[in-house]
């Protein structure tokens, strides 16, 4: 059972689709395989936008597609060349000599191939050339859902990440590596991990302070925290900066994999007359975090 598509953010709506090959394959006795392309499109046909944002990192899209139960997850390289690609090659040469695909599950608005020219009514005239059954995702059953990487994106870029969670399924996450600051948060009595984020693609959440879980390395518990990302405007307005205080926790962790996932937006990135007013800010901010995550 084959299902196709970007799967950006692995959610809700996707998780439907999952769940359908899932099911079918439970029954009639098949494997799930998702097709799935790296990199972007837009990475291969428009390397100089640097506008792409993107719900998840290649790792984390692998890690999720596993979690829901995918059995096998085929990342294609995508190429120029590959975007050049006809209709009838891309159903021939990769959906059926090189997947060997017996049934496709699709919505209703795919599209494929050169210029995404390809749509669910070539699907259907090219299967019974290709001996493959082919299962379409109504509309309605994705629309009734009402979720899009779109609006995921922009409830994320307003600093909204409880709505977004609500169309993930999950906590959008953040994972870097901890890196040396300038140590003003250890300053102030509140240390923080500053983190350095590996993929320039991953999208960042509004400027402002967040209550997070954090996970170092792979560990299994979480820890709770507050989370900033801004430009620290109370002392330089230098480069954007993501740094953690983690609650109640002394350890160096410098070049450490850290995971933060976001729980709840405590408040905008705010310019303060003093460092005395910032650390009255900073205690406010972790009772109130605490208080949300208990």
């Amino acid at each position: 059972m084959v299902t196709i598509g970007t799967f950006d953010g692995v959610h809700k709506g996707h998780q439907k689709i999952i769940q359908r090959i899932n099911e079918i394959a439970g029954k009639e006795g098949g494997e799930t395989v998702v097709l799935t392309f790296f990199p972007h499109p837009r990475m291969v046909l428009h390397p100089d936008d640097h506008g792409l944002q993107l719900l998840n990192t290649l790792d984390e899209k692998v890690e999720l597609m596993e979690h829901f139960g995918v059995q096998h997850l085929i990342i294609y390289p995508f190429t120029k060349s590959f975007s050049r690609t006809s209709v009838t090659e891309y159903v021939r040469n990769l959906l059926v000599n090189k997947i060997g695909t017996k049934k496709l599950v699709i919505g209703y608005d795919h599209h494929f191939g050169r210029n995404r020219a390809g749509s669910l009514k070539n699907l259907r005239e090219l299967a019974p050339v290709y001996g493959y059954g082919l299962e379409e995702i109504p509309e309605q059953d994705i629309n009734n859902i009402a979720i899009s990487s779109t609006k995921i994106r922009n409830s994320l870029l307003e600093g909204d990440v409880q709505t977004a969670a609500d169309f993930l399924g999950y906590n959008y996450n953040l994972t870097g590596t901890v890196t040396e600051g300038k140590k003003i948060g250890r300053s102030l009595g509140f240390p923080t991990a500053n983190i350095l984020l590996k993929e320039n693609y991953k999208l960042i959440p509004a400027k402002g302070i967040y209550a997070v879980e954090v996970k170092i390395n792979h560990e299994k518990f979480l820890l709770k925290g507050a989370l900033s990302i801004g430009n620290r405007p109370t002392f330089d307005n230098g480069p954007l900066s993501i740094e953690v205080n983690i609650f109640d926790f002394d350890r160096d962790i410098y070049g450490e994999k850290i995971t933060v996932y976001f729980r709840y937006r405590l408040r905008n990135e705010i310019k303060f007359n003093s460092t005395d007013d910032l650390i009255v800010q900073m205690k406010k901010d972790k009772k109130r975090a605490e208080e949300l995550m208990k």
